[in-house]
């Protein structure tokens, strides 16, 4: 069994509003709270982490699963949406929304579309992140199909 490790390291200089710092592989970056949750919005922060994971293990998945069937790409685009609830003070990381669009070279046959279709919802639930999420935060995907 192979298995790959990941290493981050953070520094956090104070109380709630300050600005921190996080490098891990590529991703060198300021944190903080956003100031939706009442904080200094410097940088980038849990929330969208979560989310930019999320929506970039689904497209780097279902750009693997076209390659795999052979499909004529021509273009991909993803846009993602994160939902948090604020409820008597708690906050919940509720539903992230993913809207692919995926245009297919002319010329293609029907039976590819539809796998297509398959495999855009498919590869919603065989993304590792996803399934790391299932059972706590709700993901759609509304495509679009060119």
């Amino acid at each position: 069994m192979a298995q790959h490790t990941f290493h981050l390291t953070a520094t956090w200089p104070g109380g709630r509003n300050s600005e921190g710092y996080i490098e891990a592989g590529n991703l060198k970056t300021a944190i903080s709270i956003p100031p939706e949750m009442d904080g200094p919005g410097i940088g980038t922060n849990p929330d969208e982490m979560l989310l930019g994971a999320a929506a970039t293990c689904y497209l780097i998945t279902l750009a693997a699963m076209i390659e795999r069937a052979s499909l004529p790409l021509l273009e991909m685009s993803l846009e993602s949406e994160g939902i948090v609830d604020v409820t008597n003070g708690i906050f919940t990381y509720e539903k992230i929304m993913h809207r692919p669009t995926v245009m297919l070279q002319k010329n293609t046959h029907e039976k590819d579309y539809r796998l297509l279709e398959k495999l855009i919802y498919k590869a919603e639930q065989t993304c590792m992140i996803s399934k790391a999420l299932k059972g706590n935060v709700k993901i759609t995907v509304s495509p679009t199909i060119k």
